[in-house]
């Protein structure tokens, strides 16, 4: 037997581990796991290429719990360790000074293990005391390892004759949740249920396949079947082959699907779509990544795609390695390029997560133009449900926003589908107005908005509907791009205002007479809301109309959405203009009333109708309405 002191500049490493890493002290599972999964797999490797004269056999990784003496086992069957390789990769720790050290990784705690390779020491965030049991593939004897959280060791021979490691954690007073199965169960599902080797964790009862039932008759003919006979097998708590890790073209839609269940259990509604990520150059990435049907309010869930490295669970905050707009997304990638341990400043600053982040929304991109191409009529039944994403990743990356210009959909209210390019082909000649801009006119509800649709489509003009609640960024940065387009919602003039053609309608009203009638109507409307407009339009047009400024709206809009804070507009009072049509009869029949209480009545009657079209009619104020309405048709 022989004792020393670990190799470390530090006094006493422990004390500092269990400081730093004390909110992440189940890592510490993961961590053990990763080493005997390595130890495995490079085993399997030398195996291959004749390096290690041995049969791997049915290697797999055990945890056992003993409460009685409260300890925690990790054993696994692989290379193990010589006495002298304990001694090199256990015990010869160097740091540079703990200042230094603790300097260095004051904003990084979660970056400590990872970036010295301490894994193993991390068992002693939740152990007193740690001892390794290891025999090596090497014909040497087995060693037995030992520490109680000092920097003294003993380590000596052991009698061990199976291949492997055995890690045995004599867990700490405050630790004592980890000699609970259940805690134990939930890590390895959190981070280990797509572990490479696999893992047991107690025992489970199974039908006996080569059991054939026996059925029998009594004496009055009644059939008896005999119990099933069940087995004990090992309980294999992890899938060591999942979906992403193979070849697209080994997989069919019904592998995929399968695969979101098993990823989300508790997700009743399949995925739109999938795209699977294979790259091997200039960086290493794996994955698959889940279309789920999103609602149109923004109600966006993130942490939903889980980062592995080498199939071991890191984390589900991907941000700085998914671009933003794809954090909506479920599913899984896989890099070895990350570390385990990943901090946003390290992601930040990593030129290889940069380009995977650019991997990525190019491969999103080529997948949604090629669903587009090879099925544009399903694309389109989709199209509410991903069109978020799609508008967001528009917004947040130009790339993105290039590529998209080939599948981004503008749907009309009629149901029909545009690309970009198609509807300015689609609506050139119709709606470009005297200045030679292309006017596209859209609405945010269909219904609220029906009677300016129905102006519209009398004009013969198309009406989008874009009811999402980045609208109003996603038309800015549009209009931005295409010179003389512009955007206009439906609502924000009357039609022939929205659209100017160079032939103008003449008013019924003289110049006089409109000067008598305005500020008539303004008397009788609250002006520190609306402003009163007389305009001439077609007698069959509404007598008036309430618009909303498109600029004021836009500004507002935005702002409501995250991206606005443009002059305050979200605190801005609701301004509307009152557009009346001096050549509607109605108009004219209140100039030309003699009796004030009548022509206040029109006033009301007509504004009133106004803002019912508009929704802005409620309360007390709808009350008088109905009942007004009332007294007009006795």
């Amino acid at each position: 037997m022989s004792k020393g002191n670990i190799n470390v500049s530090v006094e006493n490493i422990f004390p500092l581990i269990k400081k730093f890493l004390y909110s992440d002290h189940e890592i510490f599972l993961r961590e053990l796991i990763s080493n005997g999964t390595d130890a495995t797999s490079k085993l399997k490797h030398l195996i291959a290429i004749g390096e290690a004269k041995v049969e791997l056999g049915d290697a797999k990784i055990e945890i056992s719990i003993d409460k009685d003496n409260k300890t925690l086992t990790i054993k696994d069957q692989g290379l193990g360790m010589t006495a002298d390789e304990v001694e090199k990769y256990i015990n010869q720790i160097a740091f540079s000074g703990a200042e230094e050290f603790l300097d260095k990784y004051k904003d990084n705690e979660a970056g400590i293990i990872g970036h010295f390779g301490l894994g193993f020491y991390s068992a002693f965030m939740v152990a007193k005391k740690v001892e390794i049991i290891t025999k090596s593939f090497k014909d040497e004897p087995a060693a037995h390892w030992t520490c109680d959280g000092s920097p003294e060791f003993t380590l000596e021979a052991h009698d061990k004759t199976d291949r492997g490691t055995e890690i045995i954690l004599h867990i700490a007073d405050d630790s004592t949740e980890f000699l609970e199965e259940s805690k134990i169960r939930e890590l390895l599902t959190k981070y280990n249920r797509f572990n490479q080797v696999p893992i047991k964790f107690g025992t489970k009862k199974i039908n006996d396949p080569d059991f054939t039932p026996t059925t029998t008759k009594d004496k009055d003919g009644k059939e008896t079947t005999e119990p099933h006979k069940q087995i004990e097998v090992d309980n294999i708590i992890n899938n060591t082959d999942p979906a992403w890790t193979k070849k697209p073209a080994d997989l069919e839609d019904e592998d995929y699907t399968n695969f979101y269940r098993e990823l989300y259990p508790m997700q009743f509604e399949e995925s739109l779509f999938h795209i699977h990520l294979n790259v091997d150059y200039p960086f290493n990435l794996t994955g698959i990544l889940f279309f789920p049907k999103l609602s149109p309010n923004m109600d966006m869930q993130k942490d939903k795609i889980q980062l592995y490295q080498n199939q071991v669970f890191v984390t589900d905050n991907v941000e700085g390695i998914v671009p933003d707009f794809l954090q909506m997304l479920k599913g899984v990638i896989d890099s070895p390029d990350i570390p385990l341990n990943v901090s946003r400043s390290y992601l930040q600053a990593d030129g290889a997560v940069k380009k995977i982040s650019g991997y990525i929304t190019k491969k999103v991109a080529d997948k949604l133009a090629s669903l587009f191409k090879n099925n544009r009529e399903d694309f389109e039944t989709k199209w509410n449900d991903i069109k978020v994403i799609i508008e967001y990743g528009m917004l947040s990356e130009d790339k993105f926003f290039d590529k998209a210009k080939s599948f981004a959909l503008y749907p009309t209210v009629d149901n029909s589908y545009f690309t970009f390019d198609e509807l300015l082909e689609k609506t050139k000649a119709a709606q470009t107005d005297k200045d030679g801009n292309q006017i596209i006119l859209y609405a945010a509800n269909k219904e609220a908005q029906h009677s300016y649709i129905q102006a519209a489509k009398t004009k013969g003009y198309e009406v989008l509907l874009l009811d999402s609640p980045i609208v109003g960024h996603l038309i800015q940065k549009l209009e931005g791009s295409n010179e003389k387009v512009k955007f206009a919602r439906v609502d924000a003039d009357h039609i022939d205002n929205l659209i100017k053609k160079d032939d103008t309608v003449i008013s019924k009203l003289t110049d006089e007479e409109k000067e008598t009638l305005k500020p008539i109507i303004e008397a009788a409307v609250p002006k520190e809301t609306y402003t009163v407009q007389l305009e001439a339009m077609d007698s069959s047009a509404s007598p008036f109309i309430i618009t909303v400024p498109e600029f004021m709206r836009r500004m507002k809009e935005m702002q409501a959405s995250g991206g606005g804070g443009m002059m305050g507009m979200g605190n801005f009072p609701d301004m509307y203009n009152l557009v009346v049509n001096t050549n509607h009869e109605l108009v004219g029949e209140i100039l030309n009333t003699k009796t004030a209480k009548k022509q206040e009545r029109l006033i009301k009657q007509a504004f009133d109708l106004a803002k019912l079209s508009q929704n802005l009619l409620h309360g007390e104020e709808l009350t008088n309405f109905i009942k007004r309405s009332y007294e007009l048709i006795k």
